[in-house]
C-alpha cells in the first residue's frame, strides 16, 4: 500500500519514493505526497523525477481499483518506470494550493447552510456544493459577507482520527447525504475549523481560514425540488 504523505502533511510538496507497481495505467508509488482523487476534490498532477534527470508527468492521481495503493496516471504515451525504480514526486503545487482553499472554504459554506449535502466538487477557478433544503431562501450576498468573515476571523483548520466506533455513535457530524465516511479501516479522519465546523474528510486543507482569501458566491441555482446549488469563486 501507498504511504500517504498528503494526510499528515497537505503542504509537503515532493518526496522520494520508489515504484512498486507499474503497467499500462500508471505507476504506483510506496509513498506519495499525491492526493488521489476523491471526496469531490481532483487528483493532483505534476510529475516523476528520475535519477538520470529525466521527468515523467502525471496527469491524475486515482486509488488502485484493486486495492494496492494510488494510481499515478502518466502522460499518454510516457514510458513507465519499472517497480524498483528510485525518483522524486513533485506535485503542480499551485494547483493544490487552489484545490486546498477551495476545499477549506466549502467546509465554511458548511457551517452556514443548515441542510444535507446533496453533492458538491472542486477545482481551481469554481466550487460548489449542493444543499437538501425546502422552503428556503438563500441570499448570495449575505453568504458572501459570512464567508469571508470567517475567513477573516482566520480561524485554525487541524484534523485528527477517530476510531470506527467512535464515529458511528456522532452520525450527527456526517454532512453529506449520498457518500459516507469509509468504514472498516479502523479509524475515520475529521477535519475541524476551529469554533466553525467539524466533519469527516481525508482532503487536503490549509492551516487556517485566512489563507483561503476572498470569495464570493457566484450563482445559486435550483437542481430539483429541494436542491440548491451554491457556486463559489475567488474573489481577486
Amino acid at each position: 500500500m501507498t504511504e500517504e504523505l498528503f494526510r499528515e502533511d497537505a503542504y509537503a510538496r515532493s518526496c522520494e519514493a520508489t515504484v512498486l507497481h507499474s503497467d499500462e495505467r500508471g505507476v504506483i508509488l510506496d509513498r506519495t505526497v499525491f492526493y488521489a482523487e476523491g471526496g469531490g476534490q481532483p487528483g493532483d498532477t505534476g510529475q516523476l523525477g528520475l535519477t538520470d534527470g529525466s521527468t515523467v508527468e502525471v496527469i491524475g492521481t486515482y486509488k488502485d481499483r484493486d486495492g494496492r495503493g494510488i494510481l499515478h496516471v502518466l502522460a499518454e504515451g510516457a514510458a513507465a518506470p519499472p517497480p524498483g525504480t528510485a525518483l522524486t514526486a513533485t506535485i503542480d503545487w499551485e494547483r493544490r494550493y487552489k484545490h486546498m482553499r477551495m476545499h477549506s472554504c466549502l467546509h465554511l459554506l458548511c457551517s452556514l447552510i443548515e441542510g444535507g449535502v446533496t453533492g458538491g466538487s472542486i477545482a481551481v477557478n469554481k466550487s460548489r456544493l449542493d444543499f437538501d433544503l425546502q422552503d428556503v431562501s438563500l441570499d448570495k450576498e449575505q453568504i458572501s459577507a459570512d464567508l469571508n468573515r470567517l475567513v477573516e476571523e482566520n480561524h485554525p483548520l487541524s484534523a485528527r482520527w477517530i476510531s470506527d466506533e467512535e464515529m458511528a455513535q456522532q452520525q450527527e457530524l456526517v454532512r453529506t447525504m449520498s457518500v459516507k465516511p469509509p468504514s472498516g479501516q479502523g479509524r475515520v479522519r475529521l477535519m475541524e475549523v476551529e469554533g466553525v465546523d467539524l466533519q469527516p474528510c481525508g482532503g487536503t486543507h490549509v492551516g487556517s481560514s485566512g489563507e483561503i482569501g476572498a470569495v464570493r458566491v457566484s450563482k445559486i441555482e435550483n437542481k430539483g425540488k429541494h436542491n440548491r446549488r451554491v457556486n463559489i469563486v475567488f474573489d481577486e
